[in-house]
């Protein structure tokens, strides 16, 4: 029997390039070669301010695409910092797109906030995902303090006790995905 292969989108909630968070999910994309094709939606920072005014059946283009993209992924990672003991404004401002959708109810979300804290940013986006009834088991929340002495200028992963325990997110990541096309929801009967 053939596996059909997963497809998931992964949101940085970093706009620096070769960010520790887009090193974070390269590493995810390449332990997952073999079952799932990781896209990096990489246009976070060109989404336009949320505006309820334009959320409406014909949003602004990269929102359209944005939202196109979460509903055909079978699941969602997303790996952001902390700023300011919160969420980067881009991600925050990505999610407040789809509050007014049905995009992430029932959606497998894993999220990963590594940061040099990170309780606060990891606080506000399990309560946001929540609220927007993604499907978000504990098994799939990693938090990773002190993330920059733990990959190096090439973008690895250097720290073997960090590595375990994308490791175990990533197993119970895809368990979640596995489970979800299994058994029907609300939404799919």
């Amino acid at each position: 029997m053939q596996t059909v292969r997963k497809k998931i989108l992964a949101i940085s909630g970093s706009t620096k390039k070769n960010s520790s968070n887009e090193a974070i999910i390269r590493f995810v994309a390449n332990s997952l070669q073999e079952e799932a094709d990781v896209q990096l939606f990489n246009s976070i920072d060109q989404l336009p301010h949320f505006n309820p005014d334009l959320d409406h059946e014909a949003p602004p283009a990269g929102v359209a695409d944005f939202r196109r993209q979460i509903q055909e992924a079978d699941g969602v990672l997303i790996c952001t910092p902390e700023y300011v003991f919160s969420l980067p404004g881009s991600l925050k401002n990505a999610l407040e797109w789809n509050v007014s959708t049905t995009n992430f109810s029932n959606k497998p979300v894993a999220i990963i906030v590594a940061a040099a804290s990170g309780e606060k940013a990891m606080e506000s986006l399990a309560l946001i995902l929540t609220t927007i009834e993604a499907r978000l088991p504990e098994e799939s929340k990693l938090l990773i303090k002190g993330v920059k002495g733990k990959i190096n200028a090439q973008g690895e992963i250097q720290d073997a006790a960090t590595i375990r325990q994308i490791e175990a997110l990533t197993a119970s990541f895809m368990r979640t995905i596995n489970a979800a096309n299994e058994i029907p929801t609300k939404y799919q009967m």
